[in-house]
């Protein structure tokens, strides 16, 4: 399946790159601030923007360690079950965030990281289901998220090919057909040389699925360079600043960055053309100037027979283009032709 169609929005091969700004848990826990995310993401341009809903409690144990980037940007002496909590958003907060979503005319994504977080955005009408890295391995949520019969946006990142191969088959084994999978690295923020872009086509031709790239790393290039070689989604973090206090913050773009990789996205993609090699439109005054044309180069009788001599080449080229002097070198000048004059056939017999 090459599309999917969300709300009427196609997302695969030939459609407009949809682009998912990644709010995260970058509002901290505080609804307000998931509010400002919103508006920061619809000011961007971006397609939807996207959260986590989550129980800490359901994800960890009280004895999971901190990744090493959530302890460089986190308090060190809490454990990874604190540090969440303290993200949670009560569920009365991600209707509201919904509803402010559709009032902006921005699609709500929330990634789900537990059985009963599936219920409750399908309940809520979430239009699809985005599945983060960590949950490839665990069979029983793909299986229970891909049963709500939605599309499934998933990444892949830490994942072998035969382990996407393995998700991806738990998802259809329910009649789900409906994925897209999303090339990714999972570090925070990841090295561009370690982003292995190319993947993506490797991905794209084994499983005939539409592809696209979760973006860790900083800036816009690489994400830009994705686009290029045919992400179909883009999905990005992104904060208010990136000076917060939080496990994503400082790998996230700041909204400022987040437009322009939205515009920058647009551009790439209306570059990337038809794939015919045809000249533009807008090449042909610069066409009729820059190429050549055979010209008299002195002044020829009429009943002279030409020579290599009697023809030069220059601008303009609106006349015989020059591949075709060794065509009128022999023929006979039936007018009177002045120096400098553009050659026709007319000219000749």
């Amino acid at each position: 399946m090459e599309i999917i169609s969300i709300n009427g929005r196609e997302i695969g091969v030939g459609a407009p790159c949809f682009i998912i700004a990644e709010a995260g848990v970058n509002h901290n826990g505080d609804p307000e601030t998931a509010r400002k995310l919103i508006d920061a993401a619809v000011e961007s341009g971006a397609d939807a923007v996207k959260f986590q809903t989550f129980k800490a409690e359901k994800v960890v144990t009280v004895h999971a360690p901190k990744a090493n980037y959530q302890l460089q940007a986190t308090l060190k002496d809490e454990t990874q079950l604190e540090m969440l909590r303290k993200l949670e958003l009560p569920l009365d907060v991600y209707r509201e965030l919904k509803d402010y979503c559709q009032a902006r005319n921005v699609l709500f994504l929330s990634t789900p990281f537990d059985k009963d977080s599936v219920n409750f955005l399908d309940e809520l009408g979430v239009s699809l289901f985005k599945v983060g890295s960590g949950e490839i391995t665990n069979f029983p949520l793909l299986r229970h998220i891909a049963e709500k019969r939605k599309p499934v946006i998933l990444s892949t990142g830490m994942s072998s090919l035969v382990e996407v191969g393995q998700a991806v088959q738990q998802i259809q084994m329910v009649g789900n057909e409906q994925i897209v999978l999303l090339h990714c690295v999972s570090n925070y923020p990841t090295d561009p040389k370690d982003s292995n872009l190319k993947a993506m086509e490797t991905m794209r031709s084994a499983f005939k699925l539409p592809v696209g790239f979760s973006d860790h790393t900083l800036g816009i290039e690489v994400a830009l360079a994705a686009v290029a070689l045919g992400a179909c989604v883009i999905e990005k973090h992104f904060t208010l600043d990136r000076t917060m206090n939080g496990p994503d913050h400082k790998a996230s773009l700041e909204s400022k960055d987040l437009k322009t990789l939205v515009h920058g996205i647009r551009v790439v993609e209306s570059a990337l053309g038809h794939g015919f090699k045809i000249p533009a439109e807008s090449e042909a005054n610069t066409l009729a100037i820059a190429r050549r044309s055979l010209i008299a180069s002195m002044d020829i009788e009429s009943g002279t027979k030409l020579t290599s001599g009697h023809i030069d080449i220059k601008r303009p080229g609106t006349g015989l283009p020059p591949w075709m002097k060794p065509y009128l070198v022999g023929l006979t000048a039936n007018v009177d032709i002045s120096a400098g004059t553009i050659l026709s056939m007319e000219m000749f017999s």
